[in-house]
């Protein structure tokens, strides 16, 4: 799992007929600090995350092995919406 914030959407109306339905969003890698680290993903939505939320994804093979990305040409999905971030006792990041 890799963390990341979601920077934008990706809208297209013709794609593969396994991804009708999906919500595709930009994500930008963080490091611990919140930082951004990278460059940018394009990923599918399984949550219901939005723009500017901090959330944990993930690539290549592992992006297929949600419910909804299941055997789908997928690269990169969003699993997972952060609530908060705790590091050596010290709270990073609060929703």
């Amino acid at each position: 799992m890799l963390l990341g914030k979601v920077v934008g959407t990706v809208v297209s109306t013709k794609k593969e007929p396994t991804l009708d339905g999906s919500k595709f969003l930009l994500v930008r890698g963080l490091d611990l600090d919140g930082k951004p680290t990278g460059g940018l993903v394009v990923a599918v939505d399984a949550v219901g995350a939005g723009p500017g939320e901090v959330v944990l994804y993930a690539s290549g093979s592992s992006a297929r092995q949600t419910e909804m990305t299941k055997d789908r040409p997928v690269d990169a999905v969003i699993m997972a919406i952060v609530d908060q971030i705790e590091v050596q006792g010290q709270h990073t990041y609060v929703k």
